[in-house]
């Protein structure tokens, strides 16, 4: 992606950027002239180049799993952490312009934030909803001596269940359209169709955020006007601005992972996001966004409710499954009872690998709540203000 042009001197922001990544033997060797302060800015642009470093040397079949979300919440809160200590122990620089101006619209672009998390943590909980109807196949198909056609009955509605929730999920306003796109249910579905979408409406009714609210919309306030610090900018804050340029940009691009891998109201991936490469961890940040964008392109996700590579695997078996129970006659013949077997030792993988990571995801999702809240509430944001009583 091209890097976005940017006022100022960028030679003299090259230089300051560079300042900050010079070789901690470098610095170790160099005179005792080098201030506290330099070493914590060059500690935190490591940490953060190195955790995305590693985020971005993900394969394929890692990227956007639940283990991977969760490394990256790790990622953000290990980052955020650090950026705190930066702001406490430099708080005489925090209060001069025009770094306190920077940092005030770092916490307002927090509390933006704090709406995406709770979407989030919504569409983590409708997950849970259609990891239930999962559960009711398993417990129709698994572990079963032989099959009968109760059995099938009972996995067949489950899955009917789960097929209208995911399309109502994936556009609650066009239920003509996902009608249309009904891969299966079939006749038997379509007469229960308003029953069904009562499972959608439910989910609405539970949701921590307003039925008008926009993941899309919240993602592009929370980019609005990121724009890399000037030279002049970078000199007069001692360097810290850079740093406050480098969390603006990892917050955005957090909560954009979160809304492309999580269901979320009014999902929207096309938020501008791009950042000078002189920044030490821009090419793994850009890598990312444009391997996750390439991802929301495919044909079989353009129109997924979420990225999340479970959720993949979970539409996916359940597709394959729903087609067995349409076709199937009895008695099954051994070949297709084993190929039965096999879909449903797939499926309940699925289910345990949901069982054992949604928890812990959104354990994380809300421990960002509440590190965001809590650097408002220890005072840190007024830090800019410090009449402010």
């Amino acid at each position: 992606m091209p890097a976005t042009d940017y006022q100022g001197s960028s030679a003299s922001l090259r230089h300051s950027i560079l300042s900050l990544r010079r070789d901690q033997v470098h610095s170790m060797d160099s005179p005792p002239a080098a201030s506290s302060l330099e070493l914590e800015l060059e500690a935190f642009q490591k940490q953060v180049t190195d955790r995305f470093l590693d985020l971005s040397s993900a394969g394929p079949d890692r990227l956007l799993s639940l283990d991977w979300i969760r490394k990256l919440l790790d990622s953000f809160l290990c980052c955020q952490e650090e950026f705190r200590v930066i702001l406490f122990n430099h708080k005489s620089l925090v209060h001069r312009p025009p770094l306190d101006r920077l940092v005030q619209d770092f916490f307002e672009r927090t509390v933006k934030a704090l709406d995406v998390c709770n979407a989030v943590r919504d569409g983590i909980e409708q997950i849970r909803e259609w990891k239930k109807l999962l559960e009711i196949v398993l417990c129709a198909l698994d572990n079963q001596r032989m099959f009968g056609e109760g059995q099938f009955r009972r996995a067949k509605k489950a899955l009917i269940d789960l097929s209208i929730s995911m399309l109502d999920e994936k556009d609650s306003t066009a239920s003509a359209l996902a009608h249309r796109n009904r891969s299966f249910g079939r006749q038997q579905a379509s007469s229960r169709d308003q029953h069904h979408r009562n499972l959608g409406h439910f989910r609405s009714l539970s949701w921590s955020v307003s039925r008008s609210w926009s993941a899309a919309r919240q993602l592009q306030a929370i980019g609005n006007n990121l724009v890399a610090p000037r030279g002049n900018e970078v000199l007069s804050t001692n360097g810290i601005a850079v740093a406050v340029y480098t969390m603006n940009t990892i917050l955005l691009f957090v909560m954009w992972a979160l809304v492309a891998a999580i269901p979320c109201q009014d999902r929207g991936l096309q938020v501008h996001f791009s950042t000078p490469r002189q920044f030490p961890w821009a090419q793994s940040v850009l890598s990312l966004h444009e391997r996750i964008l390439e991802e929301s392109r495919r044909r079989d996700r353009r129109n997924a409710c979420g990225l999340l590579r479970e959720l993949y695997q979970m539409d996916k078996c359940t597709r394959v499954m729903s087609e067995l129970t349409d076709w199937v006659q009895f008695p099954l013949t051994e070949e297709k009872e084993g190929e039965v077997r096999q879909k449903v030792r797939e499926l309940a993988n699925v289910c345990e690998i949901l069982k054992e990571g949604l928890d812990p995801l959104e354990r994380r999702v809300r421990e960002v709540f509440h590190r965001i809240v809590h650097c408002r509430t220890e005072g840190l944001d007024s830090l800019v203000r410090p009449n402010h009583e």
